[in-house]
């Protein structure tokens, strides 16, 4: 049922081991690093599957393109290694199944997928947004953060359901083929985890990032450049689509924003720690919040750029805390536009 596409021999070939050598939170040598991935292809219990914390990065480190991460998610499940604890794990899955409730519609382009955050359709808005329609809901929801829980089992089972909810309930009666992706979790399910796994897509999967450049070249004229120092928190999905990192570096400037340099960005990102909570790292979570906010907040950023919502909700309010606006990208860009931010 839908085999990752992982190859034993490419990853005994590689050399690097860069997909354990480089990761933030295990450090490895390259003598362990090479033991460990000898028991990960033995299909034997490695302390990679104990310590992982799950942020994604290995699938970028990897040059092969073999899909570590997923491997080791593989791994977890086969061997009942639970990331997140039992109960917790299980109530996630049953609280964020689809419910079938869903209602046909003509939608127009561009559409705009929210995945599970209905919450943000507001900021769907204005000149940018133009004509959008959006679909949103537990049954739209890509479910790829089960790779957090070591669960490849549940991606499997309801994401082809999923792309089917998309493509024959909305995108082909509309004779739309392409969605435009709010988060990065969707863009990268659909455009990397799918074919890893050989599960088809029907529509053309487009990166928030790709439209917000594109529509901010057509309203060019309309930008307000802000002259303004912007953090950039990259999400652990990002890691999924490292190609996207270049559009947001266009994005900035064009709309007369300074991506700030420092040192917890772009390949050495942190991730926002929630994973790390709901995996009982509290320690681990405090310790990883505190490096990256205070790296943010020596850089003078005024605001802070986030791409996840799960993000956002994380790291906000202490953000704020530090002096620096969380907002979203989409956001910022309104400002640029001399639309504001939409109250509530």
């Amino acid at each position: 049922m839908n085999d990752l596409k992982f190859s034993r021999e490419i990853c005994e070939r590689c050399e690097t081991f860069d997909c354990l050598t480089r990761c933030q939170y295990l450090k490895m040598d390259f003598a362990t690093a090479r033991e460990e991935r000898g028991r990960l292809l033995q299909g034997e219990k490695a302390r990679v599957l104990e310590e992982c914390v799950t942020c994604y990065a290995c699938e970028e480190y990897c040059s092969h393109g073999n899909h570590p991460f997923y491997h080791i998610v593989e791994r977890q499940e086969q061997l009942g290694i639970w990331p997140v604890p039992k109960p917790v794990t299980k109530q996630q899955i049953l609280m964020m199944a689809p419910k079938g409730k869903i209602s046909p519609k003509k939608v127009q382009s561009p559409v705009v997928n929210m995945c599970y955050f209905p919450m943000f359709t507001g900021s769907i808005r204005g000149k940018l947004f133009e004509g959008a329609s959006t679909i949103v809901g537990s049954d739209f929801f890509c479910n790829v953060m089960w790779l957090h829980f070591g669960k490849n089992s549940v991606i499997r089972e309801r994401l082809p359901e999923v792309i089917a909810n998309i493509w024959e309930h909305y995108l082909s009666d509309s004779g739309v083929e392409e969605l435009v992706c709010f988060h990065d979790e969707c863009y990268g399910t659909y455009t990397r985890l799918a074919p890893a796994f050989g599960i088809k897509v029907p529509f053309k999967p487009v990166h928030i990032f790709d439209y917000l450049n594109k529509r901010l070249d057509e309203l060019k004229d309309r930008i307000q450049p802000l002259g303004q120092k912007v953090a950039y928190q990259r999400s652990c999905s990002n890691r999924l689509v490292p190609e996207t990192q270049p559009w947001v570096d266009e994005i900035f400037k064009k709309i007369g924003a300074e991506r700030v340099d420092r040192k917890y960005d772009r390949e050495n990102a942190l991730c926002c720690g929630t994973i790390f909570r709901a995996q009982q790292k509290d320690d681990l979570a405090d310790d990883v919040q505190k490096r990256n906010l205070d790296d943010m907040a020596a850089t003078g950023a005024k605001f802070c750029v986030f791409s996840c919502p799960a993000c956002l909700f994380t790291l906000g309010e202490s953000v704020f805390k530090r002096g620096i606006m969380p907002i979203l990208l989409n956001d910022l860009c309104q400002i640029a536009l001399g639309e504001g931010m939409k109250g509530g």
